[in-house]
């Protein structure tokens, strides 16, 4: 999870939100949200990771691969990670707005995916770089 956080200090602009993909215990993707750097409404951290991962596999499949995200994936995310074959969902900050994996919705459920989805992973860290970039836009 320090890799993730590490690319969510890494935001300017954009909510801080991080992620890395590892398969086989290598780190094979790191993102972190760009949707506002990019003008583009999918450029969410997990997205670009999984285009990432997807590109250095030389696959769509990312089975195997496990996943590390600052917050719980949104439904876009969510569907595209189940969609993806990835087998585990580690996240530090539940999203009790948009989340849907655990809090809101539970998409894995939906898709029977059998997905290993894992919350609460260094979540008062996670919390802090969130409250922190909220709370410096007011």
């Amino acid at each position: 999870m320090d890799n993730a956080i590490n690319e969510a200090l890494k935001c300017k602009i954009d909510v801080p939100i991080g992620c890395v993909i590892k398969k086989d215990g290598e780190i094979i993707a790191s993102a972190s949200n760009r949707r506002e750097a990019d003008n583009d409404i999918t450029a969410h951290a997990e997205i670009l990771a999984i285009k990432q991962a997807q590109n250095k596999l030389k696959t769509s499949r990312l089975n195997g691969c496990e996943m590390y995200v600052t917050l719980e994936p949104c439904p876009m995310c969510a569907w595209a990670i189940i969609q993806s074959g990835i087998s585990a969902v580690y996240f530090g900050a539940y999203n009790t707005q948009y989340g849907a994996l655990e809090s809101v919705l539970q998409l894995q459920k939906l898709a029977n995916s059998k997905i290993k989805v894992y919350g609460g992973i260094q979540e008062d860290e996670c919390n802090k770089i969130l409250e922190e970039f909220f709370k410096a836009l007011r």
